[in-house]
């Protein structure tokens, strides 16, 4: 049996799917959409880019980034109220289908809870199932990142995952991402699915056993 066909296989039969959020579960970076929003959105894709791509630590990327933006309180309000991200085609049919099945979802990002949460309510995923960055505020001004949160890191979303599967026994836990942060899941996950729907990173397509460019194709074999 190839590597490919393991990794459906254990889609197949996945009891947990570990999404993450930033140009795979949605359309859109946050971080970057939080940038532009305060106007130094160039500035802050290129460190996305160097994170996404590897060639920089996670937490030196976001700590730069959040140097650049230094979001208030009140503006990141703003910003949630009115900039609402776009769903990636597909992943709420898929989310719904893998409920149906009994199969637990999570979010695990690099990106902030508080951008993240409304994103979950859209899905039906529970709060409690979010694996995020927060923003730390002091008299509404921003004041950093608490970084005791694993996804704050990299190789953090492997903690994630592996803690979830020490904690809850599963099995068949998939991750889905498009990013290095995500490949670098896989193990402890038991596979992992690149994708490509919103921005294709080359490292993460050369090396994923199975990469997709769209959530129809993952829907489509659960229903086969």
């Amino acid at each position: 049996m190839s590597t490919y066909q393991q990794t459906q296989q254990v889609w197949r039969n996945a009891d947990a799917v570990c999404f993450d959020v930033d140009s795979t579960l949605i359309k859109e970076e946050g971080l970057d959409e939080l940038a532009s929003f305060h106007g130094v959105g160039e500035e802050v894709k290129a460190w996305t880019d160097k994170a996404m791509g590897g060639s920089v630590s996670f937490r030196e990327s976001l700590t730069e980034r959040l140097k650049i933006v230094k979001p208030s309180e009140k503006k990141l309000e703003e910003f949630i109220r009115t900039k609402l991200p776009t769903l990636t085609p597909g992943v709420s049919d898929l989310v719904c289908l893998l409920h149906a099945r009994g199969c637990d979802v999570y979010l695990v990002s690099g990106g902030f809870r508080e951008i993240i949460e409304p994103i979950a309510s859209q899905l039906n995923i529970p709060t409690s199932h979010i694996y995020a960055n927060s923003f730390i505020f002091k008299n509404g001004s921003y004041e950093g990142f608490d970084l005791n949160q694993p996804t704050s890191e990299s190789h953090g979303k492997a903690r994630v995952v592996q803690m979830l599967k020490d904690t809850k026994h599963y099995k068949n836990l998939v991750m889905i991402g498009d990013g290095v942060t995500d490949l670098e899941a896989f193990p402890p996950a038991d596979a992992f699915i690149g994708f490509g729907g919103n921005k294709i990173r080359e490292s993460v397509k050369k090396q994923a056993k199975w990469y997709v460019t769209n959530f129809e194709l993952l829907t489509k074999c659960l229903q086969e």
